[in-house]
């Protein structure tokens, strides 16, 4: 077990999600329950998943949290470019999120190759 607020990858994914909820603020009332939502819960859902594992005792469960987190890191990504296109996010905070969304997606990758590998050595 381990404390998850010493992982970068979680100070990145909380960060970004930090973001995208001061993004999403503006969004259409009509988003309220929408994409709004959808959205946040993605994002909200990366960070969270990196906690859960964190707190599972096996380097597999850990890895397999990770993995989680990584789906919903695609899914965030999707939905950013979605508010794009409907003109929702403006072009600056659209390639922000998105920069930030790719990068977690390759330190979660990062991480949960290492997780595996110390999971085949016991």
């Amino acid at each position: 077990m381990q404390d998850f607020r010493k992982l970068q990858v979680w100070e990145k994914a909380h960060r970004l999600t930090l973001k995208v909820y001061r993004a999403t603020e503006q969004f259409p009332s009509h988003e309220l329950y929408g994409l709004r939502s959808q959205l946040r819960r993605a994002t909200a859902s990366i960070p969270t998943n990196i906690a859960e594992g964190c707190g599972r005792s096996s380097s597999a469960d850990f890895a397999r949290f990770l993995q989680i987190a990584v789906g919903s890191a695609s899914e965030a990504e999707y939905q950013i470019l979605l508010a794009f296109d409907l003109g929702y996010l403006p072009q600056g905070i659209h390639d922000d999120l998105t920069k930030g969304v790719q990068e977690a997606k390759r330190m979660l990758t990062a991480l949960i190759n290492r997780a595996r590998r110390d999971d085949d050595k016991n």
